[in-house]
């Protein structure tokens, strides 16, 4: 139920360098530091039901740098903090339970972070990037995959997916009602900086 690791707002979207038709922006294309703005950016994720369905939410606060080594991708570093008192499921009742002990236990624990230590490149303008998850007093190694989508004048824009064990942080309250398994689908927008 949290996250790493990793569209932009209007602004984003008219500053974006015109690509040739069928070419991808690259990752070495896109060395230099950034910093990671709420704005453009979410954090998605989801949770299967028995029988069907899920549980879906997203996180409202978080913050992160990016820095990109154009040549050596896999000396690129991503640092990233996620507030899991923002978690929203659009149901107060379902919130507060997140918040709760039971799970992400905002009242004694403020953060949940990540920390790249490995970066490999899979294609011009994706890599899995891996690394230390640290809830609730919990680390553990996770990875995700990461996709350049947006390239611009100081900005950029990545597609970051992965799958999290919550009982690997003590967050396995509800299975087998609730799956294990926490599904992110995030876009981190960033400007350079």
């Amino acid at each position: 139920m949290f996250v790493r690791a990793i569209g932009m707002a209007s602004a984003l979207l008219l500053s974006v360098v015109p690509m040739p038709a069928g070419s991808a922006p690259s990752l070495a294309d896109a060395a230099g530091r950034y910093q990671v703005s709420t704005a453009g950016s979410s954090i998605r994720f989801s949770i299967g039901k028995t029988g069907g369905g899920s549980l879906a939410g997203a996180f409202g606060r978080f913050k992160g740098n990016i820095r990109i080594d154009g040549g050596n991708i896999a000396a690129s570093q991503v640092n990233f903090v996620i507030y899991p008192d923002s978690v929203s499921t659009g149901e107060s009742r379902t919130d507060a339970f997140l918040k709760s002990d039971a799970i992400f236990d905002t009242a004694r624990e403020r953060e949940i972070r990540f920390r790249s230590t490995s970066v490999k490149r899979t294609g011009d303008s994706s890599a899995i990037v891996s690394g230390p998850l640290t809830a609730r007093g919990r680390t553990g190694t996770e990875s995700f995959n990461v996709e350049l989508k947006r390239l611009g004048k100081g900005t950029i824009s990545f597609r970051v997916t992965g799958k999290v064990l919550r009982s690997r942080y003590g967050m396995d309250a509800g299975t087998p009602i609730y799956s294990n398994v926490v599904v992110f689908d995030m876009t981190l927008a960033a400007r350079r900086g």
